[in-house]
């Protein structure tokens, strides 16, 4: 569940970002030992234009009280907003990157936000302290190792009704990861159908990415 290629993929869609913010197409070198300088990347205001993230949280009909992963966290782009639309529910950012969970932790301190904690992960176990409503993955996927093993098992963090969400970059784009690093729709809901999972809805209102919500399949 690598980051790095994420900020490349962000900072590529931050048209207006200068070169030196974006460092492209060199970012993937580049560590997390300032998660507060990434962020300025990652939660760019000018990311909302073309991520809408208000809509993706509200297309998610989430319950005030919902348990919430957002796996592959970052800086808290999504995870800080599902905190503030959940108050009376739990939201856990998790992310392999020690700095980002330190950031992360940090952040929810310091914005009071007290039903975020921040998870730090493996890149094969998202280490979940409980059972979820929604799983959220958001440029995320293509960077997940075994993805038919890593979704079986993360069958078992999920609550009887829970969902997992899934948001990458169309093949089509014109940002984001090289083409060859990305992941068409069609693939997406085949290898999560051998995995144990139905596609329950698809929207189609995001410019550049797709948005793909799975349930555990009934036996």
């Amino acid at each position: 569940m690598n980051r790095r290629a994420c900020i490349a993929a962000i900072a590529a869609a931050l048209a207006a970002v200068p070169l030196a913010a974006a460092q492209a197409p060199h970012t993937h070198q580049h560590g997390f030992g300032d998660a507060a300088r990434w962020s300025k990347v990652f939660d760019d205001p000018r990311r909302d234009a073309w991520q809408k993230p208000h809509e993706v949280i509200q297309a998610l009909a989430l319950e005030p009280d919902a348990v919430i992963a957002d796996i592959g966290a970052g800086t808290g782009y999504f995870a800080v907003r599902l905190a503030h639309m959940t108050p009376g529910g739990r939201v856990y950012a998790v992310d392999s990157e020690p700095a980002m969970v330190k950031h992360l932790a940090e952040r929810a301190k310091r914005e009071g936000l007290k039903n975020l904690a921040a998870i730090a992960a493996k890149p094969s176990d998202p280490a979940l302290p409980e059972k979820v409503d929604v799983a959220l993955f958001v440029d995320v996927y293509h960077h997940i190792d075994s993805r038919e093993r890593y979704f079986r098992q993360l069958a078992g963090s999920l609550k009887p009704q829970g969902r997992v969400a899934i948001i990458d970059f169309r093949i089509d784009s014109p940002v984001g990861p090289p083409r060859s690093a990305r992941i068409e729709a069609a693939r997406v809901k085949s290898e999560l159908e051998k995995a144990g999972y139905a596609l329950a809805q698809e929207h189609t209102f995001l410019p550049n990415q797709y948005f793909l919500i799975f349930r555990v399949r009934k036996p």
